[in-house]
């Protein structure tokens, strides 16, 4: 019997082998609840030149593997037709493709795994419309969820309401469990081993591990979640949870079919796991963070909470955190339950305040990405170009064997060294995306275009561009003209997922694990750069202004003779549109194309440094600080690549320079502050903001050759906490705070000789002055020396 369709927005996916046969397993979340879909029977399917189909049939059978010929309309690139090989099983799909490799036979698309085919060949990105066969013509509702057989899938606009779960545990040093902490809104509940205390009802108090287990089983089932976040929760909690499961012999039943959790580590990376939970997805939220392109010193959950809630731990021991939670279990289990809860609510805070879950779904709606995946910036391409790239006649080739070659970077000027009044930043809105649409730069495109060159577009490094066939401009405008209504809407979730998908394309063709790598695809997107900005800076020169530096996508103009605000606002929208009518008229006259180029004017620097490079008057790239104008707004300090950005450097030196930097650009005498600072820090006041922190990353018996400072500091640090019979905390990476003292380096916790105040002032302080007063025709030797003669 046929089900109604549906729609549901698929949240785990793999391939299930039965009586022989391979078969999809989705799970899907719908308004209706959870639904698990088996489809039909799938065939693993890979690609073989056709003139390889005779030997690797004889190679095929004499391993005793099955596999079905087909001649089928698709050639490779370079116009040889292909057979589609079909196997029954994954594995003996893999073991053929072992086979083959072996005899040198090259196979196509033999990386793409069934379960991405099946949904990336009928465009199906995360929302489906679904149907299937019930049993004994009844719905099989099982355990809360819709069972279908026989599914068949189709693409659907299916926006899911996903209910989210986060989870943290608490454990010793050996990873022997004390509690778990599940939270959800007003949903708050920590399984504690221990004897009931006190009378909170948030707390389940069990007898021992496997209970706690047992219980971790019963509470999942209950709140029945489709996500499950955390903290490092795969590479740390769940990988601690599977290995006390295993050794205790429990079973971790997490499925939403009761099956039990998958977990296995990287076999080429120790610090990389996966895992799977049937109908859940578990996202870790500092991978999802920097797949969202947030950048922190550290992504530990107390400083990214700081930075992005205001709020942390409430402990008094962050550093030494495993022995405070060894106390709190056998003496405040009250306390350590508080903890572990906390750490689940920070979680569940910051993933709320950043959008994560809404970037997640908007990127898996977008490009067929599963939620956990991290990065998948070749997947995403793969997902949406392939498909098409099969109904234009194409098998996909391989990617490069050696890695592929270096394709040129992002242009980069010469700068003009200088203090300078009244800079405008001219910005290419996304300009390698639109150097795309412009140019047509597009794997299916070089090859048609290599086939036609008189009609085509030229490119670089030998590449032409065909101006209809092609598929990667169209990608590009459909994303586009997405974002563009997500910022009408103030979507900012969806124009930031948008962006770095876009984003991430010039990546994806440079880059030698993509099989589309070509040197011709890239170059004519980088080289093209480079003539655009040249050519920018050009016009902008003819019309009598000074460009002093280029960066990508930015070029920086200076208005030499221009005192006032509002004249300088006036010019930079005017500069602004004649570059975009100049680039419009060039292309159109030149290419007989439509230009997408797109220069923007948003930034003015009232003041603006461009610094030198240290020891030298050459001028510094990607360096640079200003103030930047806002209307009916005080001007912003803005750094670039500068120490105040720098995780190294201590707090002194990151509340020293935006001081110093605010006196010179509003033309205060420096000189008193100066002294005054290097009086206070060779007066000992400055002592808190002294401390360096930085991270270990390594095992610090690993640091043999070259020893660093905050190494040194580290194993004095453990040599004491062994001489005393405390934790050694910094033999396997971490991060330590250290001074440095006359002795040299020495942890905070263990401080035994005066602080190195010249240190302190010749590496952080001076290079600092050095960078700036030398443009105001100030010598920070001769303050120093005026100092000197105080003492």
């Amino acid at each position: 019997m046929q089900q109604v369709p549906q729609q549901g927005f698929i949240l785990t996916r793999k391939v299930i082998e039965r009586s022989g046969c391979s078969y999809i397993e989705f799970w899907l979340s719908t308004e209706q609840g959870p639904v698990k879909l088996i489809t039909e029977q799938q065939k693993p399917v890979m690609f073989l030149a056709n003139q390889d189909v005779s030997t690797a049939k004889k190679l095929i059978n004499q391993a005793g593997l099955i596999a079905q010929f087909k001649p089928v309309e698709l050639k490779t690139f370079e116009q040889v037709p292909v057979n589609a090989v079909y196997f029954s099983t994954t594995a003996s799909f893999y073991r053929a493709r072992d086979v083959l490799n072996v005899a040198q036979i090259p196979s196509f698309e033999n990386d793409i795994r069934a379960s991405d085919r099946y949904m990336m060949e009928r465009f199906i990105c995360a929302g489906a419309f679904f149907t299937g066969d019930m049993q004994s013509n009844q719905v099989t509702i099982k355990s809360g969820y819709l069972s279908l057989k026989n599914a068949r899938l189709k693409p659907a606009d299916y926006i899911p309401t996903l209910k989210v779960l986060s989870l943290d545990i608490e454990c010793s040093m050996e990873g022997e469990l004390y509690s778990i902490g599940l939270s959800s809104g007003d949903f708050q509940n920590v399984i504690m081993i221990g004897e009931p205390e006190g009378t909170q009802d948030w707390i389940t108090w069990v007898t021992d591990e496997k209970q706690l287990m047992e219980q971790l089983n019963i509470a999942i089932a209950d709140f029945d979640p489709d996500l499950i976040i955390g903290w490092n929760v795969i590479n740390f909690d769940f990988k601690v949870l599977t290995q006390r499961a295993k050794k205790l012999n429990v079973r971790l039943r997490l499925g939403r079919d009761g099956s039990d959790v998958y977990w296995r580590e990287s076999r080429n990376d120790s610090n990389l796991a996966f895992m799977n939970i049937a109908g859940r997805v578990v996202i870790d939220g500092i991978d999802s963070l920097k797949t969202a392109t947030y950048h922190f010193d550290s992504f530990s959950l107390e400083n990214v909470a700081q930075a992005l809630l205001g709020e942390g731990k409430d402990t008094t021991d962050v550093d030494n955190r495993v022995a405070a939670i060894t106390h709190d279990f056998h003496h405040n289990k009250i306390k350590l339950a508080k903890y572990n809860l906390q750490d689940c609510v920070l979680a569940e805070n910051v993933f709320a305040h950043t959008n994560l879950v809404s970037y997640l779904v908007l990127r898996s709606q977008l490009t067929g990405l599963e939620l956990d995946k991290m990065g998948g910036s070749v997947a995403a391409f793969i997902n949406l170009y392939l498909p098409k790239l099969h109904r234009a006649g194409y098998v996909s080739p391989n990617r490069p064997v050696n890695g592929g070659l270096a394709s040129p970077g992002g242009y980069v000027m010469d700068s003009h060294p200088g203090l300078y009044k009244n800079v405008l930043v001219l910005d290419f809105k996304s300009l390698y995306p639109s150097i795309i649409r412009t140019f047509k730069i597009d794997p299916l495109g070089l090859v048609e275009g290599l086939l036609e060159p008189d009609n085509a577009i030229p490119g670089f490094r030998g590449g032409m561009f065909a101006r209809e066939k092609h598929f990667l401009p169209d990608i590009i405008t459909s994303l586009w003209q997405q974002r563009d209504e997500a910022k009408r809407q103030q979507d900012s979730a969806r124009s930031q997922a948008i962006k770095i998908i876009m984003n991430s394309f010039y990546g994806v063709l440079g880059s030698g694990g993509c099989p589309f790598y070509d040197t011709r695809l890239a170059s004519s997107i980088t080289m093209r750069g480079h003539e655009i900005m040249q050519t920018t800076a050009a016009w902008i020169e003819d019309k009598g202004y000074k460009v002093i530096y280029g960066d990508t996508d930015s070029t920086f103009v200076w208005l030499e003779n221009i005192k006032q605000t509002e004249q300088a606002l006036e010019i930079g929208k005017a500069l602004e549109q004649e570059i975009n009518q100049m680039w419009h008229h060039k292309i159109q006259d030149e290419l007989d194309l439509p230009c997408y180029l797109e220069i923007e004017f948003e930034t003015l620097f009232s003041t603006f440094l461009m610094p030198t490079i240290r020891g030298a008057e050459t001028g510094s790239k990607k360096r640079y600080a200003g103030l930047k104008h806002l209307s009916n707004k005080p001007p912003e300090l803005i750094f670039k690549g500068l120490e105040t950005v720098r995780s190294d450097w201590t707090k002194l030196a990151k509340g020293f320079q935006p001081t110093l930097y605010k006196m010179v650009f509003a033309n205060q005498d420096v000189s008193a502050y100066l002294l005054d600072i290097m009086g206070s820090i060779r007066s000992g006041k400055c002592d808190e903001q002294l401390v360096y922190r930085k991270r270990l990353r390594q095992p610090l018996a690993q640091y043999t050759k070259n020893v660093p400072p905050h190494v040194k500091a580290a194993r004095i640090a453990d040599e004491q906490n062994k001489q005393l019979n405390k934790p050694l905390r910094y033999q396997n990476k971490g991060w330590i705070s250290y001074v440095i003292t006359i002795d040299g380096p020495q942890p905070v916790d263990y401080i035994s000789s005066p602080l190195d105040y010249e240190h302190y002032i010749d590496k952080q302080i001076r290079p600092i002055a050095e960078g700036i007063l030398p443009f105001i025709n100030v010598s920070f030797e001769d303050i120093t020396s005026n100092q000197l003669g105080l003492f």
